[in-house]
Protein backbone atom coordinates (compact mmCIF):
# COMPACT_ATOMS: atom_id res chain seq x y z
CA UNK A 1 0.00 0.00 0.00
CA UNK A 2 1.23 3.53 -0.79
CA UNK A 3 2.04 5.47 2.36
CA UNK A 4 1.60 9.23 2.61
CA UNK A 5 4.64 10.68 4.38
CA UNK A 6 3.28 13.21 6.88
CA UNK A 7 6.76 14.19 8.09
CA UNK A 8 7.52 16.33 5.03
CA UNK A 9 6.09 19.51 3.47
CA UNK A 10 3.92 22.28 4.98
CA UNK A 11 2.21 21.17 8.18
CA UNK A 12 -1.19 22.49 7.09
CA UNK A 13 -1.03 20.27 4.00
CA UNK A 14 -0.28 17.23 6.15
CA UNK A 15 -3.28 18.02 8.37
CA UNK A 16 -5.54 18.71 5.39
CA UNK A 17 -4.46 15.50 3.62
CA UNK A 18 -6.10 13.39 6.35
CA UNK A 19 -8.66 15.79 7.85
CA UNK A 20 -10.15 17.02 4.56
CA UNK A 21 -11.48 13.69 3.30
CA UNK A 22 -12.30 12.59 6.84
CA UNK A 23 -14.69 15.53 7.25
CA UNK A 24 -16.87 14.11 4.48
CA UNK A 25 -16.82 10.69 6.12
CA UNK A 26 -17.77 12.04 9.55
CA UNK A 27 -20.51 14.17 8.01
CA UNK A 28 -21.86 11.10 6.25
CA UNK A 29 -21.98 9.11 9.49
CA UNK A 30 -23.64 11.95 11.39
CA UNK A 31 -26.12 12.34 8.56
CA UNK A 32 -27.53 8.94 9.53
CA UNK A 33 -28.44 10.26 12.97
CA UNK A 34 -29.82 13.45 11.47
CA UNK A 35 -31.96 11.41 9.09
CA UNK A 36 -33.26 9.41 12.06
CA UNK A 37 -34.17 12.62 13.90
CA UNK A 38 -35.72 14.22 10.82
CA UNK A 39 -37.91 11.31 9.73
CA UNK A 40 -38.84 10.12 13.22
CA UNK A 41 -39.72 13.71 14.14
CA UNK A 42 -42.47 13.46 11.50
CA UNK A 43 -44.06 10.69 13.59
CA UNK A 44 -44.42 12.89 16.69
CA UNK A 45 -42.59 14.06 19.81
CA UNK A 46 -42.31 10.58 21.38
CA UNK A 47 -40.09 9.13 18.61
CA UNK A 48 -38.06 12.37 18.52
CA UNK A 49 -37.63 12.27 22.30
CA UNK A 50 -36.56 8.63 21.97
CA UNK A 51 -33.75 9.71 19.65
CA UNK A 52 -32.73 12.29 22.26
CA UNK A 53 -32.41 9.54 24.88
CA UNK A 54 -30.74 7.01 22.57
CA UNK A 55 -28.13 9.26 20.98
CA UNK A 56 -25.81 9.93 23.97
CA UNK A 57 -25.93 6.29 25.12
CA UNK A 58 -25.16 4.73 21.74
CA UNK A 59 -22.46 7.33 21.19
CA UNK A 60 -20.87 6.36 24.50
CA UNK A 61 -20.86 2.69 23.48
CA UNK A 62 -19.47 3.57 20.06
CA UNK A 63 -16.58 5.21 21.88
CA UNK A 64 -15.24 1.70 22.54
CA UNK A 65 -14.69 1.39 18.79
CA UNK A 66 -13.24 4.90 18.61
CA UNK A 67 -10.83 4.15 21.46
CA UNK A 68 -9.54 0.94 19.94
CA UNK A 69 -9.18 2.59 16.56
CA UNK A 70 -7.16 5.37 18.22
CA UNK A 71 -4.84 2.72 19.63
CA UNK A 72 -4.40 1.16 16.20
CA UNK A 73 -3.81 4.53 14.53
CA UNK A 74 -1.25 5.61 17.14
CA UNK A 75 0.80 2.41 16.97
CA UNK A 76 0.76 2.08 13.19
CA UNK A 77 1.62 5.74 12.56
CA UNK A 78 4.44 5.69 15.12
CA UNK A 79 6.00 2.59 13.57
CA UNK A 80 5.78 4.04 10.10
CA UNK A 81 7.47 7.19 11.37
CA UNK A 82 10.21 5.25 13.12
CA UNK A 83 11.49 3.34 10.08
CA UNK A 84 9.50 4.71 7.15
CA UNK A 85 9.02 1.16 5.87
CA UNK A 86 5.61 0.97 4.19
CA UNK A 87 6.42 -2.57 2.97
CA UNK A 88 6.76 -4.01 6.47
CA UNK A 89 4.06 -6.50 7.44
CA UNK A 90 3.97 -5.22 11.05
CA UNK A 91 1.12 -2.72 10.41
CA UNK A 92 -1.01 -5.42 8.72
CA UNK A 93 -0.36 -7.79 11.60
CA UNK A 94 -1.37 -5.10 14.08
CA UNK A 95 -4.63 -4.56 12.20
CA UNK A 96 -5.43 -8.28 12.33
CA UNK A 97 -4.78 -8.38 16.07
CA UNK A 98 -6.97 -5.32 16.61
CA UNK A 99 -9.82 -6.82 14.59
CA UNK A 100 -9.76 -10.03 16.65
CA UNK A 101 -9.95 -8.12 19.90
CA UNK A 102 -12.39 -5.50 18.63
CA UNK A 103 -15.01 -7.88 17.29
CA UNK A 104 -14.89 -10.01 20.46
CA UNK A 105 -15.31 -6.98 22.74
CA UNK A 106 -18.03 -5.46 20.59
CA UNK A 107 -20.17 -8.60 20.80
CA UNK A 108 -19.95 -8.52 24.59
CA UNK A 109 -20.76 -4.80 24.73
CA UNK A 110 -23.70 -5.13 22.35
CA UNK A 111 -25.21 -7.98 24.37
CA UNK A 112 -24.84 -6.05 27.64
CA UNK A 113 -26.48 -2.97 26.11
CA UNK A 114 -29.42 -4.95 24.77
CA UNK A 115 -30.06 -6.71 28.08
CA UNK A 116 -29.84 -3.53 30.18
CA UNK A 117 -31.52 -1.03 27.85
CA UNK A 118 -34.96 -1.09 29.49
CA UNK A 119 -33.76 -0.24 32.98
CA UNK A 120 -31.09 2.14 31.71
CA UNK A 121 -33.45 4.42 29.81
CA UNK A 122 -35.98 4.35 32.63
CA UNK A 123 -33.25 5.65 34.94
CA UNK A 124 -32.54 8.41 32.42
CA UNK A 125 -36.13 9.58 32.77
CA UNK A 126 -37.73 8.20 29.60
CA UNK A 127 -41.52 8.28 29.90
CA UNK A 128 -43.78 5.43 28.85
CA UNK A 129 -44.25 6.62 25.25
CA UNK A 130 -40.59 7.49 24.66
CA UNK A 131 -39.41 4.25 26.30
CA UNK A 132 -41.62 2.18 24.01
CA UNK A 133 -39.98 3.81 20.99
CA UNK A 134 -36.49 3.37 22.48
CA UNK A 135 -36.99 -0.37 22.92
CA UNK A 136 -37.98 -0.72 19.27
CA UNK A 137 -34.63 0.77 18.25
CA UNK A 138 -32.05 -0.74 20.59
CA UNK A 139 -32.11 -4.49 19.65
CA UNK A 140 -31.21 -3.93 15.99
CA UNK A 141 -28.67 -1.25 16.91
CA UNK A 142 -26.96 -3.77 19.22
CA UNK A 143 -26.71 -6.28 16.35
CA UNK A 144 -25.13 -3.60 14.15
CA UNK A 145 -22.39 -2.64 16.63
CA UNK A 146 -19.82 -5.41 15.81
CA UNK A 147 -20.01 -4.43 12.13
CA UNK A 148 -19.34 -0.80 13.09
CA UNK A 149 -16.35 -1.86 15.21
CA UNK A 150 -14.84 -3.82 12.32
CA UNK A 151 -14.98 -0.99 9.79
CA UNK A 152 -13.76 1.64 12.27
CA UNK A 153 -10.61 -0.31 13.09
CA UNK A 154 -9.88 -0.80 9.39
CA UNK A 155 -10.49 2.89 8.73
CA UNK A 156 -8.01 3.81 11.47
CA UNK A 157 -5.35 1.72 9.73
CA UNK A 158 -5.95 3.59 6.48
CA UNK A 159 -5.64 6.96 8.23
CA UNK A 160 -2.43 5.91 9.98
CA UNK A 161 -0.90 5.49 6.52
CA UNK A 162 -2.01 9.04 5.68
CA UNK A 163 -4.98 7.81 3.61
CA UNK A 164 -8.06 9.67 4.79
CA UNK A 165 -9.87 9.34 1.47
CA UNK A 166 -10.44 5.58 1.66
CA UNK A 167 -11.83 5.64 5.20
CA UNK A 168 -14.09 8.55 4.21
CA UNK A 169 -15.38 6.68 1.16
CA UNK A 170 -16.35 3.72 3.32
CA UNK A 171 -18.23 5.97 5.77
CA UNK A 172 -20.04 7.68 2.89
CA UNK A 173 -21.07 4.27 1.52
CA UNK A 174 -22.62 3.33 4.87
CA UNK A 175 -24.52 6.62 5.01
CA UNK A 176 -25.89 6.25 1.49
CA UNK A 177 -27.41 2.87 2.30
CA UNK A 178 -28.72 3.87 5.73
CA UNK A 179 -30.23 7.21 4.69
CA UNK A 180 -31.66 5.83 1.46
CA UNK A 181 -33.44 3.06 3.37
CA UNK A 182 -34.58 5.29 6.24
CA UNK A 183 -37.83 6.72 4.81
CA UNK A 184 -38.68 3.43 3.09
CA UNK A 185 -38.42 1.39 6.29
CA UNK A 186 -39.83 4.05 8.64
CA UNK A 187 -42.91 5.00 6.60
CA UNK A 188 -43.23 1.97 4.32
CA UNK A 189 -43.21 1.81 0.53
CA UNK A 190 -44.96 -0.61 -1.79
CA UNK A 191 -44.87 -4.10 -0.25
CA UNK A 192 -42.69 -2.85 2.65
CA UNK A 193 -44.89 -2.03 5.65
CA UNK A 194 -44.23 0.92 7.96
CA UNK A 195 -41.79 -0.01 10.75
CA UNK A 196 -41.48 3.39 12.46
CA UNK A 197 -38.60 3.64 14.92
CA UNK A 198 -37.61 0.02 14.33
CA UNK A 199 -37.18 0.81 10.64
CA UNK A 200 -34.58 3.48 11.42
CA UNK A 201 -32.56 0.92 13.37
CA UNK A 202 -32.84 -1.65 10.57
CA UNK A 203 -31.57 0.89 8.03
CA UNK A 204 -28.53 1.52 10.25
CA UNK A 205 -27.88 -2.22 10.54
CA UNK A 206 -27.98 -2.77 6.78
CA UNK A 207 -25.68 0.19 6.14
CA UNK A 208 -23.12 -1.08 8.67
CA UNK A 209 -23.11 -4.59 7.23
CA UNK A 210 -22.44 -3.19 3.75
CA UNK A 211 -19.75 -0.87 5.13
CA UNK A 212 -17.97 -3.65 7.03
CA UNK A 213 -17.92 -5.87 3.95
CA UNK A 214 -16.58 -3.03 1.78
CA UNK A 215 -13.91 -2.15 4.36
CA UNK A 216 -12.65 -5.72 4.53
CA UNK A 217 -12.45 -6.13 0.76
CA UNK A 218 -10.82 -2.74 0.27
CA UNK A 219 -8.30 -3.29 3.08
CA UNK A 220 -7.32 -6.70 1.71
CA UNK A 221 -6.72 -5.35 -1.78
CA UNK A 222 -4.72 -2.38 -0.42
CA UNK A 223 -2.59 -4.55 1.85
CA UNK A 224 -3.79 -2.94 5.09
CA UNK A 225 -4.93 -6.46 5.99
CA UNK A 226 -3.03 -9.24 4.32
CA UNK A 227 -1.81 -12.81 4.66
CA UNK A 228 1.34 -11.62 6.38
CA UNK A 229 3.92 -14.03 7.72
CA UNK A 230 2.98 -15.44 11.13
CA UNK A 231 -0.22 -13.38 11.55
CA UNK A 232 -0.59 -14.31 15.22
CA UNK A 233 3.02 -13.61 16.15
CA UNK A 234 3.24 -11.13 19.00
CA UNK A 235 -0.55 -11.16 19.46
CA UNK A 236 -0.50 -10.55 23.21
CA UNK A 237 2.10 -7.82 22.95
CA UNK A 238 0.04 -6.09 20.25
CA UNK A 239 -3.09 -6.33 22.35
CA UNK A 240 -1.32 -4.85 25.37
CA UNK A 241 0.04 -1.97 23.29
CA UNK A 242 -3.32 -1.29 21.65
CA UNK A 243 -5.12 -1.40 24.99
CA UNK A 244 -2.54 0.90 26.58
CA UNK A 245 -3.79 3.65 24.29
CA UNK A 246 -7.20 2.23 23.43
CA UNK A 247 -8.67 1.81 26.92
CA UNK A 248 -7.97 5.36 28.16
CA UNK A 249 -8.96 6.68 24.74
CA UNK A 250 -12.21 4.73 24.85
CA UNK A 251 -13.01 6.17 28.27
CA UNK A 252 -11.98 9.62 27.08
CA UNK A 253 -14.34 9.41 24.11
CA UNK A 254 -17.10 7.77 26.12
CA UNK A 255 -17.00 10.34 28.90
CA UNK A 256 -18.57 13.09 26.81
CA UNK A 257 -21.62 11.15 25.55
CA UNK A 258 -21.99 9.42 28.93
CA UNK A 259 -21.99 12.86 30.50
CA UNK A 260 -24.52 13.94 27.89
CA UNK A 261 -26.74 11.07 29.03
CA UNK A 262 -26.59 12.44 32.59
CA UNK A 263 -27.24 15.95 31.30
CA UNK A 264 -30.19 14.63 29.26
CA UNK A 265 -31.59 13.23 32.50
CA UNK A 266 -31.36 16.76 33.93
CA UNK A 267 -33.13 18.11 30.83
CA UNK A 268 -35.86 15.50 31.34
CA UNK A 269 -36.79 17.19 34.63
CA UNK A 270 -37.91 20.18 32.54
CA UNK A 271 -40.16 18.01 30.37
CA UNK A 272 -40.29 15.70 27.33
CA UNK A 273 -40.47 18.70 24.96
CA UNK A 274 -37.19 19.97 26.42
CA UNK A 275 -35.56 16.58 25.74
CA UNK A 276 -36.82 16.67 22.15
CA UNK A 277 -35.53 20.23 21.65
CA UNK A 278 -32.21 19.52 23.34
CA UNK A 279 -31.77 16.42 21.18
CA UNK A 280 -32.64 18.34 18.00
CA UNK A 281 -30.11 21.06 18.85
CA UNK A 282 -27.33 18.59 19.56
CA UNK A 283 -28.00 16.98 16.18
CA UNK A 284 -27.43 20.31 14.46
CA UNK A 285 -24.38 20.85 16.67
CA UNK A 286 -22.93 17.49 15.62
CA UNK A 287 -22.94 18.60 11.97
CA UNK A 288 -21.40 21.99 12.73
CA UNK A 289 -18.60 20.31 14.70
CA UNK A 290 -17.64 18.02 11.80
CA UNK A 291 -14.57 20.07 10.72
CA UNK A 292 -13.28 20.04 14.31
CA UNK A 293 -13.86 16.29 14.64
CA UNK A 294 -12.16 15.73 11.28
CA UNK A 295 -9.22 17.81 12.47
CA UNK A 296 -8.95 15.60 15.55
CA UNK A 297 -8.90 12.54 13.28
CA UNK A 298 -6.22 14.12 11.11
CA UNK A 299 -3.90 15.40 13.81
CA UNK A 300 -3.38 11.91 15.27
CA UNK A 301 -1.47 10.44 12.28
CA UNK A 302 0.44 13.71 11.79
CA UNK A 303 1.62 13.81 15.41
CA UNK A 304 2.20 10.04 15.46
CA UNK A 305 4.38 9.90 12.36
CA UNK A 306 6.36 13.01 13.31
CA UNK A 307 6.89 11.95 16.91
CA UNK A 308 8.01 8.52 15.71
CA UNK A 309 10.44 10.26 13.34
CA UNK A 310 11.71 12.43 16.25
CA UNK A 311 10.42 15.59 14.51
CA UNK A 312 9.18 17.12 17.77
CA UNK A 313 9.03 20.72 16.55
CA UNK A 314 6.91 19.66 13.59
CA UNK A 315 4.46 17.83 15.87
CA UNK A 316 4.20 20.95 18.02
CA UNK A 317 3.61 23.08 14.94
CA UNK A 318 0.62 20.86 14.12
CA UNK A 319 -0.81 21.62 17.58
CA UNK A 320 -0.46 25.39 17.08
CA UNK A 321 -2.05 25.27 13.63
CA UNK A 322 -4.95 23.20 14.92
CA UNK A 323 -5.55 25.55 17.85
CA UNK A 324 -5.89 28.61 15.64
CA UNK A 325 -8.22 26.72 13.32
CA UNK A 326 -10.48 25.84 16.28
CA UNK A 327 -10.72 29.49 17.35
CA UNK A 328 -11.41 30.92 13.89
CA UNK A 329 -13.85 28.22 12.84
CA UNK A 330 -15.61 28.24 16.23
CA UNK A 331 -16.35 31.97 16.04
CA UNK A 332 -17.55 31.74 12.43
CA UNK A 333 -19.84 28.82 13.26
CA UNK A 334 -21.28 30.63 16.29
CA UNK A 335 -22.11 33.69 14.19
CA UNK A 336 -23.98 31.58 11.61
CA UNK A 337 -25.85 29.54 14.22
CA UNK A 338 -26.96 32.63 16.09
CA UNK A 339 -28.30 34.19 12.89
CA UNK A 340 -29.99 31.03 11.59
CA UNK A 341 -30.91 29.17 14.79
CA UNK A 342 -34.66 29.36 14.07
CA UNK A 343 -34.74 27.72 10.61
CA UNK A 344 -32.07 25.18 11.58
CA UNK A 345 -34.03 24.09 14.64
CA UNK A 346 -37.16 23.83 12.49
CA UNK A 347 -35.50 21.04 10.48
CA UNK A 348 -35.90 18.71 13.47
CA UNK A 349 -38.50 20.32 15.70
CA UNK A 350 -41.74 21.80 14.33
CA UNK A 351 -41.93 25.60 14.53
CA UNK A 352 -44.31 26.90 17.15
CA UNK A 353 -43.87 23.86 19.38
CA UNK A 354 -42.06 23.97 22.73
CA UNK A 355 -39.31 21.67 21.45
CA UNK A 356 -38.44 24.19 18.73
CA UNK A 357 -37.95 26.99 21.27
CA UNK A 358 -35.64 24.87 23.40
CA UNK A 359 -33.54 23.98 20.33
CA UNK A 360 -33.22 27.64 19.24
CA UNK A 361 -32.16 28.68 22.74
CA UNK A 362 -29.37 26.07 22.76
CA UNK A 363 -28.00 26.90 19.31
CA UNK A 364 -27.95 30.65 19.83
CA UNK A 365 -25.94 30.51 23.08
CA UNK A 366 -23.91 27.31 23.41
CA UNK A 367 -22.42 27.72 19.92
CA UNK A 368 -20.15 30.53 21.19
CA UNK A 369 -18.17 27.96 23.16
CA UNK A 370 -17.58 25.49 20.31
CA UNK A 371 -13.93 26.54 19.94
CA UNK A 372 -13.33 25.11 23.41
CA UNK A 373 -14.76 21.77 22.42
CA UNK A 374 -12.53 21.77 19.35
CA UNK A 375 -9.49 22.39 21.55
CA UNK A 376 -10.52 19.44 23.71
CA UNK A 377 -10.92 16.86 20.93
CA UNK A 378 -7.79 17.89 19.01
CA UNK A 379 -5.66 17.91 22.16
CA UNK A 380 -7.00 14.49 23.12
CA UNK A 381 -6.21 13.06 19.68
CA UNK A 382 -2.69 14.49 19.74
CA UNK A 383 -2.01 13.05 23.19
CA UNK A 384 -3.36 9.65 22.13
CA UNK A 385 -0.97 9.68 19.16
CA UNK A 386 1.84 10.50 21.58
CA UNK A 387 0.78 7.39 23.61
CA UNK A 388 -0.28 9.67 26.48
CA UNK A 389 -3.93 8.63 26.53
CA UNK A 390 -4.18 8.89 30.32
CA UNK A 391 -3.93 12.68 30.00
CA UNK A 392 -6.71 12.82 27.43
CA UNK A 393 -8.90 10.69 29.67
CA UNK A 394 -8.19 12.96 32.64
CA UNK A 395 -8.98 16.08 30.63
CA UNK A 396 -12.32 14.69 29.46
CA UNK A 397 -13.18 13.45 32.95
CA UNK A 398 -12.50 16.86 34.45
CA UNK A 399 -14.63 18.65 31.84
CA UNK A 400 -17.62 16.36 32.33
CA UNK A 401 -17.56 15.33 35.99
CA UNK A 402 -16.12 18.50 37.51
CA UNK A 403 -17.98 21.06 35.40
CA UNK A 404 -20.69 19.96 32.97
CA UNK A 405 -22.75 17.36 34.85
CA UNK A 406 -22.77 19.00 38.31
CA UNK A 407 -23.22 22.40 36.67
CA UNK A 408 -26.18 21.16 34.64
CA UNK A 409 -27.99 19.68 37.64
CA UNK A 410 -27.30 22.73 39.81
CA UNK A 411 -28.25 25.03 36.94
CA UNK A 412 -31.55 23.30 36.17
CA UNK A 413 -32.57 23.52 39.85
CA UNK A 414 -31.82 27.25 40.05
CA UNK A 415 -32.44 28.57 36.53
CA UNK A 416 -34.27 25.77 34.70
CA UNK A 417 -33.27 24.94 31.12
CA UNK A 418 -31.05 28.04 30.82
CA UNK A 419 -28.90 26.78 33.68
CA UNK A 420 -28.02 23.68 31.65
CA UNK A 421 -26.84 25.85 28.76
CA UNK A 422 -24.63 27.93 31.07
CA UNK A 423 -23.02 24.70 32.30
CA UNK A 424 -22.33 23.60 28.70
CA UNK A 425 -20.65 26.91 27.88
CA UNK A 426 -18.51 26.81 31.03
CA UNK A 427 -17.42 23.22 30.34
CA UNK A 428 -16.30 24.03 26.80
CA UNK A 429 -14.42 27.23 27.64
CA UNK A 430 -12.61 25.78 30.66
CA UNK A 431 -11.53 22.88 28.43
CA UNK A 432 -9.17 25.29 26.64
CA UNK A 433 -7.19 25.90 29.83
CA UNK A 434 -7.14 22.19 30.61
CA UNK A 435 -5.96 21.31 27.10
CA UNK A 436 -3.05 23.79 27.28
CA UNK A 437 -1.93 22.39 30.65
CA UNK A 438 -2.07 18.76 29.44
CA UNK A 439 -0.29 19.49 26.17
CA UNK A 440 2.56 21.13 28.07
CA UNK A 441 2.81 18.19 30.45
CA UNK A 442 3.07 15.79 27.51
CA UNK A 443 5.69 17.98 25.76
CA UNK A 444 3.39 18.68 22.81
CA UNK A 445 3.52 22.38 23.68
CA UNK A 446 6.55 24.27 24.89
CA UNK A 447 6.51 24.98 28.64
CA UNK A 448 6.33 28.56 29.82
Amino acid sequence: MAQRDLTQGPIWKALAAVSGPTSFGILAVLAIGLADAYFLGKLGEAPLAAVGFIYPVTTAITSLAIGLSAGVSALVSQRLGEDGDSQSDAPARLAIHALIMGVALSVVMAAAFHLSSGGLFQLMGAGENALREVLLYTPLWAVSFPFLMLQMIINASFRAHGDGATSAAIMVLIALFAIGLNPILIFGWGPITSMGTEGAALATLIGRIVGAAAALIWAWRAGVISSCASPFRGLWQSLREILKVGVPSAFSNAINPAGMALVTAAVATVGEAAVAGFGAATRVQSVVLVPLLALSAGIGPVVGQNWGADAVSRARSAIHTSGWFCVIYGLAAATCLTLFADPLAALFAESGKDAHGYAVHYLAFVSWSFAGYGALVTANAAMNARSKAAYSMGLSLARILAVYVPGAWLGVVIFGYSGILVAAIAANLLAILGAIWCLRRTELLESG
